[in-house]
């Protein structure tokens, strides 16, 4: 497995991380368990986590995905093979959390310490920030509206993640959905308060959805804030399981018609492009969408989810894929007859 530097912590990470949103909804415990006993032994070393997990977000399973990784910790000791990472929610999404979540001093660190309860930890290795306080595009917004409220500041909730890692709780923090101006203003405010620094950014970036490279791409790369690549597969979109009106009876977009952000008319057209070039040579469609991501220099790792072993060792070896300039070239072509088709 190819590791690569998380930010500036001096901490290696596998160029794939196992993502758990499944976790406690389509994945049963055991299931889950199974599956990060499969990744460790390919090589992985980074568990991607949220208190909001699994998702779609439900009052009655909030919170079973850290749980059920922190029943793994307690029954098999191996928690220092493993680096943690979890997330705290912003506003808006439930009000079922602490009365609406929020970005606040008070919140941040009441989440933290709930995240630590359920995972069985003294530590989590990378804190990050789910999505923003303020009102801003993320989760496929499209056009900007102006608002000034912002909510929490930004160095209220940074201030905050200073007192978790002052008291050994969090080890590094990171920053997801985001946008240029956030990832900015987390670095000014590091540099000018001396406030801890954010070693990564966890945003969706996959074929169908590249707009990271506008923007965010060279902060990564030159800031040494690596993206943390979610959705890699859009939902499993890529791997052209859905193309044919075909409704596989498991698949997560057959389970949850709320899901819809990838599956529209451009997202499919797309798609069928992208899944006829993999076979044309002679690639695993899923082989091509996430050696695509991992070839990325901004990228630090790739957050690869599954439902079944099966479809864990396809997206495992993936990291053996080199794509060859001539598929390289298929691709920038396809780029600009599909540019975003699914922000």
């Amino acid at each position: 497995m190819i590791t690569r530097p998380l930010g500036q912590t001096g901490l290696d990470v596998s160029l794939l991380t196992l993502g758990t949103m499944t976790w406690g909804q389509q994945n049963t415990e055991s299931e889950a368990h199974a599956q990060i006993d499969q990744a460790l032994a390919a090589g992985v070393n980074l568990l991607d986590a949220a208190e909001m997990y699994p998702v779609p977000p439900m009052e009655e399973t909030y919170g079973a995905t850290e749980r059920i990784i922190g029943n793994w910790f307690s029954k098999t000791g191996r928690r220092n093979e493993v680096l943690l990472a979890t997330k705290a929610m912003g506003p808006g999404m439930v009000s079922y959390v602490r009365g609406g979540p929020r970005l606040t001093r008070e919140q941040v660190i009441a989440a933290c310490e709930a995240s630590l309860k359920r995972l069985q930890t003294d530590v989590i290795d990378l804190y990050q920030l789910h999505w923003p306080e303020r009102p801003t595009n993320y989760f496929g917004k499209l056009s900007y509206t102006h608002n000034d409220r912002l909510g929490a500041p930004i160095e209220e909730t940074l201030r905050a993640l200073e007192t978790l890692v002052q008291s050994g709780k969090v080890r590094h923090i990171g920053v997801s959905n985001e946008t240029p101006w956030g990832v900015a203003e987390y670095l000014r405010l590091s540099r000018d308060a001396g406030l801890p620094r954010i070693a990564s950014i966890q945003n969706p970036y996959s074929l169908l959805n590249r707009s990271f490279e506008i923007g965010l791409a060279e902060f990564a790369h030159r800031e040494q804030v690596g993206l943390l690549a979610y959705s890699p597969l859009a939902f499993g979109m890529l791997s052209g399981k859905y193309l044919g009106d075909i409704w596989p009876a498991n698949g997560r977009l057959t389970l949850f018609k709320r899901f819809s952000r990838y599956n529209g008319e451009q997202g499919v057209a797309a798609t069928r492009a992208y899944v006829s070039l993999a076979r044309d040579h002679g690639l695993d469609p899923v082989h091509l969408a996430l050696a695509f991501v991992n070839q990325q220099p901004f990228v630090t790792s790739t957050i690869i989810g599954a439902t079944t072993p099966t479809q864990l060792a396809a997206n495992l070896a993936s990291v053996a894929v080199e794509l060859s300039d001539e598929v390289i070239k298929g691709i920038d072509a396809l780029h600009q007859r599909y540019t975003i088709p699914c922000p």
